[in-house]
């Protein structure tokens, strides 16, 4: 057993990952009913995520912030031009599949326990309010905005405090660190019990209705990552990006593929900025800010479900029109993790720019509830990939211009 244990162990976390995939979809598919109890591992594994997170943002952040040296070189400024550009990019490419490949739904009852905010400055003010939440509170919702900019504030008070305070900071950031990858040993039986959970109980037999509209968004965030993002990646640091860009995909996107929450990835991105040999400084803050405004799924799904709305009733689109939904659509997207619900309850603002009224946008709303068994793993991954992504570009673009080579394992 000990050797099995240790060969088990000397394989690496992705092909581990993907035994538990394989097992767990063979444990749905032949004895769904006997094997039921796996389920419990996914929630284990998510819900262990999600708790440690906050935590480690908060001290990793407060750590990074209060032994930074003045002069020190970060790529933040870098980093959030990425996110806003990959993000922006992401809705205009939705908009042209959409005209390229009209999409005609079949509208159901609309979601009436929800209500989807106003306007884009409700999104916005949403989010800045988020910015000073308590800071309990913060930590307690897992409010990742409140959270870094409470760590930041007590990262620059600490700068002026004596090393064994800092050093004490330090150490309980390094003790959290060890305890996110000792739960992220855990990904194969959690990624096992998570895919057993969604066969076995969602199937796919009820999406088929709705294949067309699934291949356009589906379609559309596969292009965005396997496209769109590596000819910005190629573009700032001018070596073939592929070989970074599907590390992050199968390192990143494939659990948070399956946990659906940019929030339980942060750790997963983490871990794997650390692998890279990326500066912690730098990633400690861009990682949870990116799972906050970093949201090129998120501007996929506003701009192909509200163009579906606008094929199906009808309505007429130019193209100054359709370049500002594309606007709209990055705005709403980087303000969705302040909306409950996300990305689907922006959908009713986007649609006001066309002048369809609210009861028929919730029943849009309504649909992309029903395929988001799919549209959100797809979603979350291809957000958190681009983390971790848009944060390696940044830094090795500042290596290139040192002279320094860049070597992706």
């Amino acid at each position: 057993m000990k050797n099995l244990l240790n060969k088990w162990n000397q394989l690496s976390l992705v092909k581990r990952i993907f035994v538990g995939l394989i097992i767990g979809i063979i444990l749905a598919v032949t004895i769904p009913e006997t094997a039921g109890p796996v389920v419990i591992l996914g929630s284990l594994f998510v819900g262990a995520l999600k708790a440690i997170a906050p935590m480690l943002v908060f001290f990793l952040v407060m750590s990074a912030i209060s032994q930074h040296k003045s002069g020190q070189q970060t790529n933040m400024k870098s980093i959030v031009v990425l996110y806003l550009l990959g993000t922006f990019l992401a809705g205009f490419v939705a908009v042209i599949a959409s005209f390229m490949f009209p999409v005609s739904l079949t509208l159901v009852a609309g979601v009436e326990s929800v209500t989807a905010p106003g306007g884009v400055t409700e999104v916005l003010k949403a989010l800045l309010l988020n910015l000073v939440d308590n800071p309990v509170k913060a930590l307690f919702n897992a409010n990742y905005i409140g959270i870094l900019s409470w760590a930041v504030l007590l990262g620059l008070a600490l700068k002026n405090a004596p090393d064994t305070t800092k050093t004490m900071i330090s150490n309980f950031s390094d003790a959290i660190s060890q305890m996110v990858r000792w739960v992220i040993n855990f990904a194969p039986l959690g990624i096992m019990g998570l895919v057993f959970d969604s066969i076995a109980t969602s199937g796919l037999e009820s999406l088929l209705s709705y294949g067309q509209l699934l291949a356009v968004l589906i379609g559309v965030m596969i292009f965005v990552a396997l496209v769109v993002n590596p000819i910005i990646a190629f573009v700032m640091i001018r070596q073939n990006p592929y070989r970074l860009v599907f590390k992050c995909i199968r390192e990143s996107g494939i659990t948070a593929f399956f946990t659906r929450s940019s929030a339980a990835n942060i750790p997963v991105n983490m871990s794997l900025c650390e692998r890279l040999g990326l500066d912690k400084d730098t990633y400690s803050v861009s990682i949870p800010l990116g799972a906050t405004v970093n949201m090129a799924g998120a501007a996929v799904t506003i701009s192909v479900l509200t163009l579906a709305a606008v094929h199906t009733l009808g309505i007429q689109v130019d193209i100054p029109t359709a370049i500002i939904l594309s606007v709209l659509s990055a705005v709403s997207a980087c303000g969705a993790s302040g909306v409950a619900g996300g990305s689907l309850l922006l959908i009713p603002l986007a649609c006001s720019l066309f002048g369809i009224p609210n009861e028929m946008a919730m029943q849009v709303v309504g649909v992309g509830f029903i395929v988001g068994v799919l549209q959100d793993s797809f979603e979350t991954a291809l957000n958190s990939s681009t983390d971790v992504l848009f944060t390696a570009v940044a830094e090795f673009a500042e290596w290139r211009k040192e002279g320094k080579q860049i070597v992706i394992k």
